[in-house]
This record gives structure tokens, C-alpha cells and sequence, in this order.
């Protein structure tokens, strides 16, 4: 019993960084951005073309950096990492790129 719990917790530890990979950024998306992006709290744009217009002429690298870093726009306060200290730069990125692939449908 205990060698398969260790050889089950082993595969998990070896599997979880290719499972990470495998986020496209809707994961992190649905699991983090779309708290505020859903609802438009704190000045949050929603996930609506109209309101990324100007967001978008900026530039994915900028909208990364801004969603990692953080940023004070006119409309409103993105927090660093949306306030999810735990999430990393490249999900971040990925949810971004999630974004920006969702409102060109």
C-alpha cells in the first residue's frame, strides 16, 4: 500500500509541470482573471472587444507586463497578478493570451 501511494505521489510530482504547460489560459483565466474581469469590479474590463479597443492597440507585451507587474489606468487598478502572488509570470501570460484569442471571436 505504501509503495503505490509513493509511486502515485512520485507520477504527480513528475506529471504536474507538463499539466501546467498544458494550460492554455483558460484555466487561469476562469480560475483567477474572470473574478474581476467577469463582473467589471474595480474597473476590470469585461471580456467585451468594445472595451479592450484601446487595451489592445497597446500590445500583448505591454497587457502581460501590466497583468504581471500590475497598473493604474483611467478606468480603473489592475493588481499584480490580479492580487495572485501564487500564480506565475508564464500563466499570467497565457491568461493574456487567452484573452486577447477570446475577444477576436
Amino acid at each position: 500500500m505504501k509503495i503505490r501511494l509513493i509511486l502515485c505521489s512520485a507520477t504527480m510530482l513528475l506529471l504536474a509541470p507538463m499539466m501546467a504547460a498544458a494550460d492554455t489560459g483558460a484555466d487561469t483565466y476562469n480560475t483567477a482573471c474572470a473574478v474581476c474581469h467577469g463582473a467589471g469590479i474595480a474597473g476590470a474590463p469585461k471580456l467585451e472587444a468594445d472595451a479592450w479597443k484601446d487595451r489592445l492597440a497597446k500590445g500583448e507585451e505591454t497587457l502581460v507586463k501590466h497583468a504581471i507587474e500590475g497598473f493604474q489606468g483611467d478606468a480603473g487598478f489592475m493588481p499584480a497578478k490580479g492580487g495572485r502572488a501564487d500564480i506565475s509570470d508564464e500563466a499570467i501570460a497565457a491568461a493574456v493570451k487567452y484573452m486577447i484569442a477570446e475577444l477576436s471571436k
